[in-house]
């Protein structure tokens, strides 16, 4: 159960920031903070998310592109550099992942979320 607080954050990240901010409100109602586009020399990571002990580096795929292995290898350089879990969201059931790159996930710990409208 999440207070009025939180809820009008959600509410407010959902309106501002689209498909991410739907994503964050879900973390942000489980009890962590978030900070949108956190930069760094590889560019900047879609969400980096902490709370609890831990910190994730999320990365947000929402086009209809398959997902190359170069994109997941730069992905876990950002997470390498800011010392935390890297997580893919794959948001709907547009973006695909090949084999190569499941593998290249699976070896790196990066775990494969799919979030569907």
């Amino acid at each position: 159960m999440t207070s009025a607080k939180i809820r009008y954050i959600q509410n407010i990240y959902e309106k501002k920031y689209g498909r991410l901010g739907k994503i964050a409100s879900r973390y942000i109602g489980a009890g962590y903070s978030v900070e949108f586009n956190h930069p760094t020399r590889y560019g900047s990571v879609s969400l980096l998310v902490r709370g609890k002990g831990s910190v994730m580096a999320i990365e947000v795929v929402d086009s209809n592109e398959k997902v190359d292995a170069e994109k997941v290898k730069v992905f876990i350089e950002k997470a390498k550099l800011l010392k935390a879990k890297p997580i893919l969201i794959l948001y709907s059931a547009s973006p695909k992942l090949n084999d190569d790159v499941m593998k290249l996930c699976r070896d790196n710990g990066v775990k494969i979320r799919r979030i569907k409208l």
